[in-house]
């Protein structure tokens, strides 16, 4: 008969026992998979979401808060910086560097989901995770000359139950107490999946942006609007007035470096602060994410290294009422070493059983709660999505098993056969 068969038929022999250690060591396996998988997701959400473009030029401030409010629409912004500076960008002194320069408002909020002030070119001209442009699902693009048309992405289409057509009204600040804007939005796109933050906002015509605010400042400002007083109506209208809160930049590709020198000769000045994204998203992400989800992987190694132990144990305290069945298998001819062997295989099988149920475990929970995962990242999660690392699993089991057996396969391998055939099994 086959070792292995022999191994099996003694995991089955003692059911309750062995399912037991089998269930402990699927939970920490399933406790590896949770965190390997979820670091995987946050890994594609912090680094896609910072491609499609060279420079963020912001107020001055911290660069990790402007890159999250700017990037991953979290936090608060910075501040704001002129519209003037934009226009340095596309037409001054800093033209010649740039290729694409996308201006971008924040500061409004509808249903929870940010609603952020922006030009067509944000999704004409930019790409995400690569060279990907973007695409739509349903609708197209909003249009410069119309100021109140909207885009808005896959995953608040879905939250917000918003189609092309709907109309929306954005609130100030927070979703929750913040001031409603009279004026409304009307969807005319709804973006294609992107897996990225764009997915969880909705996008509005930066003249609309400016407009609202306009709007309630004509409105309670009745006797000047009626007017038509010249100074009210400047300063509603004039772009040297108004105030945004970033500006994506694509710079152009030669000569190599320019975007460090571009970055260096604003941070110089007295108004802004440029900061490369891809830097500072690796930084956050290896000083912080990294720190955290090795932790958390250490605390559950510890788990499968103690579902390990319970294995040691278990087969262990069976050995006592397994000499009579060791001796008599010494007594038909198997040697030490075939005894010893058939213990370590016994507990690489509930090793490997506990793994295997454990990766179904972990991955089943895992695309059980994609819809959240999708919803919080932008990231959607498969049953299927493996990482690399996991397949070290396979052999660090075995190894597991081996260390963890080899005590119990020792106290086989040293049975009395003649005291143990004459006790009483």
């Amino acid at each position: 008969m086959s070792l292995w068969k022999v191994a099996w038929r003694s995991i089955r022999q003692r059911s309750l026992v062995s399912t037991l250690t089998v269930l402990s060591m699927a939970l920490g396996v399933a406790l590896v998979v949770g965190v390997l998988v979820v670091y995987g997701v946050v890994y594609q959400s912090f680094h896609r979401g910072g491609e499609g473009y060279d420079l963020i030029i912001g107020a001055k401030g911290g660069r990790e808060q402007l890159v999250l409010n700017t990037v991953f629409y979290l936090s608060q912004p910075v501040g704001n910086i002129p519209y003037s500076f934009y226009e340095e960008l596309t037409e001054g002194k800093y033209a010649a560097d740039v290729e694409t320069a996308v201006p971008v408002c924040m500061g409004h909020t509808y249903s929870g989901f940010r609603v952020i002030g922006t030009v067509p070119e944000m999704f004409s001209e930019l790409k995400y995770r690569g060279e990907r442009s973007y695409e739509f699902t349903a609708g197209r693009n909003f249009k410069a000359d119309q100021p109140f048309e909207a885009v808005v992405g896959a995953t608040v289409a879905v939250r917000a139950s918003l189609k092309v057509g709907d109309t929306f009204r954005a609130v100030h600040g927070g979703s929750e107490g913040g001031e409603v804007h009279k004026e409304t939005f009307t969807v005319v796109g709804i973006l294609a999946p992107t897996s990225t933050p764009v997915d969880r906002a909705l996008f509005v015509n930066m003249q609309g942006f400016y407009d609202i605010h306009a709007a309630e400042e004509e409105s309670a400002e009745p006797e000047k609007a009626e007017k038509g007083d010249p100074k009210h109506a400047e300063h509603a209208h004039h772009d040297h007035d108004r105030q945004i809160t970033a500006v994506l930049v694509c710079i152009r590709e030669t000569p190599p470096g320019r975007a460090d020198v571009v970055a260096r000769r604003i941070n110089d000045g007295p108004i802004a602060q440029a900061v490369v994204p891809a830097r500072v998203i690796a930084d956050l992400f290896e000083g912080v994410v990294g720190k955290l989800q090795w932790i958390l992987l250490g605390m559950a190694v510890l788990t499968v290294v103690e579902a390990g132990i319970g294995i040691m144990v278990s087969i262990y305290n069976s050995m006592s009422d397994r000499r009579h069945e060791i001796a008599v298998m010494r007594a038909l001819g198997a040697s030490r070493w075939t005894v010893m062997v058939t213990i370590l295989l016994e507990s690489i099988l509930l090793s490997l059983l506990g793994g295997a149920f454990g990766l179904l475990v972990g991955h089943g929970v895992t695309w059980l709660c994609s819809p959240k995962i999708a919803e919080w990242t932008g990231v959607v999660v498969g049953l299927l999505q493996f990482q690399w690392i996991e397949l070290v699993l396979v052999p660090g089991l075995v190894v597991l098993a081996s260390t963890v057996g080899f005590l119990p396969a020792m106290s086989a391998y040293r049975t009395d056969v003649a005291k143990s055939l004459i006790t009483t099994p």
